[in-house]
């Protein structure tokens, strides 16, 4: 878009919030849309702003029953608002715009803009359309139009970044609705991928996450199935790239050349987050999971063997239609042997346009929440004696900005290990910045996060940190009325253990 376009899309100085539902895939493609707005000259609306914004984005998530309730209850409390503020402007995306389409005009009519998964990038466009024309502009493409990773970005981080190397599913799990909106995987370039790494570097990002909805498919349509150990090998060698996670793999496509890039790679982190969803291989079956209980404990073994400090995370679905004591037994089971570091557990619900959604003996909600506290409770237990066995270990932890809710009364610091472990700090006599590493010793351990109450050991100033303190003080010296905020720094949040299991955990 040029100059001349930007001034004919917003004569004055608008604002816009994005409001991002569901897994990594929205919150990636949510930094692409506020890149996109600010590219065609709005800003971002203050924090806490609350729909006061003159363009507030919806983008959706559909895995969950009630997210149709949920979308149509948020715009229910816009319309009134909407009513009051002259050319304020609504717009729909994302994995339930993708579904729904006509329906959320026709149950919304105020709703200026509907768009799928596949167009991000109309967003600005269709605004200036819905506009111009004084009607609402649903455009839904069947095929995607550009990867997100290469439109514009408003990056919610100066040190972390998302890379997007995939997207779209070929599995067809029977809980999962992903693959009829995302489509078929696409996979970018390699070339691409690592020209993106290498820029996100020289802006001074020090710690990239691939994404993909099954990310170590990466390959399937490039003809190369080594082809996600060997960009996990050319990550390894960029200078000044300092961590590389990935999220989420498949333990069907999870192979040795992937264990030992892993092992292998100087900067590929310590970390795994492989979704289980069942330990018993009677569900796995009616779930369509192309493993069993020992394929996937085969693994973690062998992730263990080659990376002994690997912190291992999965997801589990509690509940799935016809899943019996037995069935439920086998999942504890699975959890006791693998030990995982933590667990997003999720208790079974209905995604219309499913096949899980029609199978019979579906679970009664009673019997389901009694497993679940059941599952939470051991791996409770789990997560909290493998994080006793932090204590007394030496860490380098990566500053981050928000993680730690109380360090303002504690005087402490907080950062993630290399592991990915939440680590709180007490703050060192000199200036510590987000994005720069601290090496402290663990004093304490509880269910979720470390301790290390002692003296920091070291502080490395990094360009990270030279990263977020350009970017803060820009944020700072903006004129009055544009109030961008400070920064969230650090990788994105997980999503809370309530939620429903991520797009990407196939």
């Amino acid at each position: 878009m040029t100059s001349s376009d930007r001034s004919q899309t917003v004569d004055v100085q608008r604002t816009y919030e994005v409001r991002t539902y569901g897994c990594q895939m929205n919150v990636h493609d949510s930094e692409r849309l506020s890149g996109l707005l600010e590219d065609a000259g709005y800003v971002r609306a203050p924090e806490g702003s609350d729909g006061d914004a003159d363009v507030v984005v919806f983008n959706t998530c559909a895995v969950r029953e009630n997210a149709d309730n949920k979308l149509y209850g948020n715009l229910g409390r816009l319309a009134p608002r909407k009513t009051t503020r002259p050319g304020m402007q609504i717009a729909v995306g994302g994995c339930l715009a993708q579904k729904d389409r006509d329906t959320i005009v026709e149950k919304a009519p105020w709703v200026d803009v509907v768009f799928g998964t596949h167009n991000i990038g109309k967003l600005p466009v269709l605004l200036e359309r819905a506009r111009v024309q004084e009607e609402a502009q649903i455009e839904i493409a069947e095929s995607l139009e550009a990867f997100p990773s290469t439109l514009p970005t408003r990056r919610e981080s100066a040190y972390a970044a998302w890379v997007s190397i995939s997207v779209g599913c070929n599995n067809t799990c029977t809980f999962c609705i992903v693959p009829a909106l995302r489509g078929k995987e696409e996979d970018r370039r390699p070339g691409d991928i690592l020209a993106e790494i290498e820029a996100l570097v020289a802006e001074g990002v020090s710690e990239i996450t691939l994404l993909g909805q099954n990310v170590n498919a990466y390959g399937s349509d490039l003809g190369d199935r080594e082809a996600f150990s060997k960009l996990l090998r050319a990550c390894g060698q960029i200078e000044g790239l300092e961590r590389v996670r990935f999220t989420s793999p498949h333990p069907r496509d999870f192979t040795d050349d992937v264990i030992a890039a892993m092992a292998e790679a100087p900067n590929v982190m310590p970390q795994l987050h492989m979704p289980l969803q069942s330990g018993s291989d009677t569900i796995l079956k009616a779930m369509r999971r192309s493993y069993r209980q020992e394929r996937f404990l085969g693994i973690i073994e062998k992730v263990r063997a080659a990376i002994p400090h690997a912190a291992i995370s999965t997801d589990i679905i509690v509940g799935f239609p016809g899943e019996t004591e037995e069935d439920f037994e086998q999942t504890m089971h699975t959890v006791r042997e693998a030990r995982f570091a933590n667990a997003f557990t999720f208790q079974y619900s209905k995604r219309p346009g499913t096949p899980a959604a029609e199978m019979d003996g579906q679970i009664p909600k009673e019997v389901v929440q009694a497993r679940y506290e059941r599952l939470v409770a051991l791996q409770e237990e789990i997560s909290w004696e493998e994080n006793k066995k932090q204590v007394g270990r030496t860490l380098e932890v990566m500053v981050a900005e928000g993680e730690g809710r109380k360090d303002g009364a504690t005087h402490r610091l907080s950062g993630r290990a290399p592991d990915n472990r939440l680590v709180h700090f007490t703050k060192p006599d000199q200036e510590v910045r987000p994005g720069d590493v601290v090496t402290v010793e663990i004093s304490y351990a509880a269910p979720h996060h470390l301790l290390a109450e002692g003296p920091t050991t070291a502080v490395r100033r990094t360009r990270a940190g030279d990263a977020w303190e350009k970017r803060t003080a820009a944020a700072a010296a903006k004129p009055a009325g544009v109030l961008l905020g400070l920064p969230k720094i650090g990788v994105p949040d997980p999503l809370p253990v309530a939620s429903a299991p991520a797009c990407g955990s196939h």
